[in-house]
């Protein structure tokens, strides 16, 4: 009877840990131009077709030593899996056998060019898969990532092919300061979620972007967090200097931190936008 017992309660800790850890996601290789971009992905059970977003990562990468993807990507990919979304998050710098990109003066990899070149991969790649809702292919994205997708859905990066564009776009704090003095606008319906007090990117920039782009663009719309920083969606980090941690991952300035109401208002607000 004990022996039996110690087995059951080894048998819910298992259960437990595994539900704790929830489902694991699947490397997929996408073919690049030049090279292979490597991606994690997450997929309801089924045959589908499912509506799908391509999430992009910040500058300190996807994953870390021994997951392939960061806590506060993989929270996010679970709660869009829980709605009924399959979730392709691209890793641009491990594909490109690069670390984090924070604090590196010279970027190989840039928002512009190699990560606007991986969304066009990746949405290639997923019209091709009889699972995906091709006309409900949404993107998301966090800080460099965000910088990415809003020029990836810029009107001069159209796909040339016959297949649906994008549903939407979801940009987490972008740095708007060079798109706001380029004139940006954007093909997709797109939604910039950011705090008002960000020190790391600049919520003034974004205003001005998304104000200058009204009457010329897609539908553009702009929610500003009065009283959240930069990283406020992610769960369990306690506001601090970026400028005082030797995270080769954080960025070299500003403050980082979650902020409770933000971040659940932020979920309301992705869930209601992908669901235009």
């Amino acid at each position: 009877m004990r022996l039996r017992l110690t087995t059951l309660f080894l048998c819910l800790l298992m259960s437990a840990a595994y539900a704790a850890s929830g489902p694991a996601p699947q490397q997929v290789d996408i073919p690049l131009p030049a090279g292979i971009l490597h991606a994690q992905l997450y997929k309801p059970d089924g045959a589908g077709p499912f509506p799908t977003v391509i999430a992009l990562h910040g500058c300190g990468g996807l994953g870390g030593h021994s997951d392939p993807v960061l806590p506060r990507y993989r929270d996010w990919a679970e709660d869009l899996l829980k709605a009924g979304n399959a979730v392709l998050l691209p890793d641009s710098y491990g594909s490109r056998e690069l670390g984090p990109q924070c604090r590196v003066k010279e970027t190989h990899v840039k928002a512009r060019r190699e990560r606007v070149t991986d969304v066009v991969a990746a949405r290639a790649w997923l019209m091709k898969q009889p699972w995906v809702a091709r006309g409900r292919v949404s993107l998301i994205g966090w800080a460099n990532g965000a910088s990415a997708l809003l020029w990836a859905v810029r009107p001069q990066n159209a796909a040339r092919d016959a297949a649906p564009d994008f549903r939407a776009a979801i940009a987490f704090y972008p740095d708007c300061r060079i798109s706001a003095g380029l004139g940006w606008s954007t093909r997709v319906p797109t939604l910039v979620l950011i705090g008002g007090k960000d020190d790391v990117s600049s919520p003034p920039a974004c205003r001005q972007m998304v104000d200058g782009a009204l009457g010329r663009s897609a539908l553009t719309r702009i929610v500003v967090y009065p009283g959240a920083y930069h990283d406020f969606d992610r769960a369990n980090t306690p506001l601090h200097a970026a400028a005082g941690s030797s995270d080769a991952a954080t960025p070299e300035h500003g403050h980082l931190g979650t902020d409770a109401e933000a971040r659940t208002d932020s979920q309301k607000q992705v869930a209601e936008w992908l669901a235009r």
